[in-house]
């Protein structure tokens, strides 16, 4: 097996990369991609390109810098903060505190095709709230200054005016990379939801038209979002909101269903032989009132012998396994004639129906609201530390009919952890066994807001303390564990831009040792488990067997193979002896801990990856 030195450096358009070479090898000399090549092999399905060509689309000033900056590694990692989480130890949940462009890159490789359903909630670009100001050239660098982990003094986030200018492409360009990293996470089968308002909600469908595809769109959900009331409304009471649904992949999906309601249960009202096995049932007309088409005309015998014929609303092959099957019911009418009428039982289709595009009367804002003040215990008044929370029970409506057990449920706008809360609270009612990945931008509380009374620094620590409270009173089967955002391990090389060569000589010497002077272990041991395609819930454990050296062991359900590291200043050959990896198998260490011929023993073994 070969021996390859550990970098950061993986981008998953380097995936994509490798299919397009699967399907166009001529394309490629040398790993690099022949354009002039490619353009043939494409033939009539490229588009004309030039000036003067036009093109079907949305379009805005900085779509392709943000089209570029969702493809440049990340230059962060993920450190785990022990004492924050609940049940941190045998948790799969997972809450990461950082910025969401570059969190969503650190698991392209780990989460890439494994999340079942995404629910966002992001800003609606109304001229008050922010956006995130992404810098470029240097975007992990922008968080750390602001989160106040870097040397200059933190600072506020963008607000994002409607006076600015650029006021939609400032927005645009900010979701575009966010959601394309995020189909790179949704399973074949996954499914994203999206709250918006009409602010943005025609220029967001069309984003993700592109970026997910029309054909995969769904619906255009609409959500009455409050009872009443035309305070602060213009020319028409604003009720509602909308939730944008697309799938990965609509042929890897099969339709939603969701248990009738009460009330969609009470036109169930009559009963026959076959109420054990089908519930109640009620009738409709098997006549058909759309414009005449031949296949489904022709005659039906009535019980008095005589013959009806119509258009019906199925083909004849299928009435008459209707009524083998007792679904068909004849009534006689005054004038002797008959109606055809089809039987519709309750336990039709598991008792379940699709779910409606217009979601009222199941959960408003002031739910999401008066939840917050129950958990925190806000007895008077009527300010939150958190506002405008949507409730668990509209989130959990979509958990009914996005996610299967066992699946991976995705917020990277968490704000106050309203979709962890509902898959918690959905845990408890249904045993689905669902986990969830929140992601939240620390945003500083303002300096006169409940929020920092109540000693919050920012809205990432309110999102954590709504858990904490939850999983205690609500008393959840669950827990969590944390994660921040903060630079790697590993050195970050600058390009050199001078021409003195004991400068350029130093700065080699520099990278020998590729990471930096106050790395630690356990924020490394993670740094390296998603580089390999380890998921943040890996088990992760001490091999005992080794007395010399401290060898972790990090395995998955989603990874074969398993992942050895050891991170000692010597590897011991009596470690390198009892060293159990085989094929597939990797194992990680420090370069300098292994002679030449350790590193030939341990690359027979297995894969031997050094730092």
């Amino acid at each position: 097996m070969p021996h390859e030195r550990l970098r950061p450096s993986f981008v998953f358009d380097e995936e994509r990369l490798k299919y397009l070479q699967q399907i166009a090898p001529e394309a490629f000399n040398d790993g690099k991609i022949n354009w002039e090549v490619l353009k043939e092999s494409l033939g009539e399905r490229l588009e004309e390109e030039g000036s003067e060509a036009e093109h079907f689309g949305l379009f805005w000033p900085g779509k392709r810098e943000a089209r570029k900056i969702a493809s440049i590694p990340s230059k962060g990692a993920l450190i785990p903060v022990k004492g924050e989480g609940v049940s941190e130890e045998t948790t799969k949940n997972i809450f990461i505190e950082g910025e969401n462009l570059e969190v969503l890159k650190l698991l392209q490789k780990s989460y890439a095709g494994k999340i079942k359903m995404i629910y966002i909630d992001p800003p609606y670009n109304t001229g008050n709230d922010f956006v995130y100001d992404d810098n470029f050239t240097e975007p992990l660098e922008e968080y750390l200054k602001y989160t106040g982990q870097m040397d200059e003094e933190g600072r506020l986030l963008t607000t994002n005016k409607k006076s600015d200018g650029r006021f939609h492409s400032k927005w645009l360009s900010m979701m575009y990379p966010r959601l394309r990293l995020a189909r790179n996470l949704l399973r074949e089968d996954g499914v994203i939801f999206i709250s918006i308002d009409d602010n943005e909600v025609a220029h967001l469908k069309k984003v993700c038209d592109e970026i997910f595809g029309e054909e995969n769109f769904i619906a255009q959900l609409v959500w009455r979002k409050k009872y009443g009331g035309g305070k602060g409304s213009s020319y028409f009471v604003d009720l509602h909101e909308y939730i944008l649904c697309y799938l990965k992949n609509m042929s890897a999906v099969e339709e939603f269903s969701v248990p009738r309601t009460d009330d969609q249960k009470e036109i169930f009202d009559q009963k026959d032989e076959y109420y054990k096995e089908r519930g109640n049932y009620y009738i409709r007309p098997l006549k058909s009132g759309l414009a005449e088409r031949k296949t489904l005309v022709y005659g039906i015998k009535c019980p008095d012998g005589s013959i009806v014929t119509t258009q019906w609303i199925c083909a004849k092959n299928t009435y008459e396994t209707m009524l083998s099957e007792g679904r068909i019911v004849f009534k006689k009418l005054k004038d002797g004639k008959y109606n055809v009428y089809k039987k519709f039982y309750e336990k039709d289709g598991g008792g379940d129906v699709l779910p409606e595009s217009i979601i009222y009367d199941l959960a408003y804002n002031q739910n999401g609201k008066e939840e917050i003040k129950e958990l925190f215990e806000i007895k008077e008044g009527r300010d939150v530390p958190f506002e405008n929370a949507k409730p668990t029970k509209l989130i959990k409506h979509f958990l009914s009919f996005g996610t299967s057990v066992n699946s991976i449920v995705l917020d990277f706008f968490a704000g106050s952890a309203s979709t962890a809360h509902a898959v918690m609270s959905r845990n408890l009612e249904t045993p689905t066994n669902i986990n969830f990945i929140m992601v939240q931008l620390p945003e500083l509380t303002e300096e006169d807001s409940i929020a920092k009374k109540m000693g919050f620094k920012n809205i990432a620590e309110i999102g954590r303390d709504r858990l904490r409270r939850a999983i205690k009173k609500e008393k959840l089967k669950e827990g969590f564990k944390v994660f921040v955002l903060d630079k790697s391990n590993f050195k970050q090389w600058q390009d050199y831009k001078g021409k003195d060569a004991k400068e350029l000589t130093s700065l080699f010497k520099e990278h020998e040792i590729p990471l930096i002077d106050d790395w630690k272990p356990e924020n490394l041991l993670i740094e390296v488990m998603l580089q390999e395609g380890f998921p943040l819930d890996s088990e992760i454990a001490e091999l005992k067997e080794h007395k010399k050296n401290a060898v972790i062991h990090i395995k998955s359900e989603f990874c074969e193979h398993k992942l050895l590291v050891c991170f000692d200043k010597k590897i011991y050959q009596e470690t390198i002896n009892v060293l159990d990896i085989q094929g597939e198998d990797i194992f990680v260490c420090l370069d300098s801990a292994l002679s030449d011929e350790q590193k030939i023993t341990l690359s027979d073994k297995g894969f031997l990856k050094t730092i």
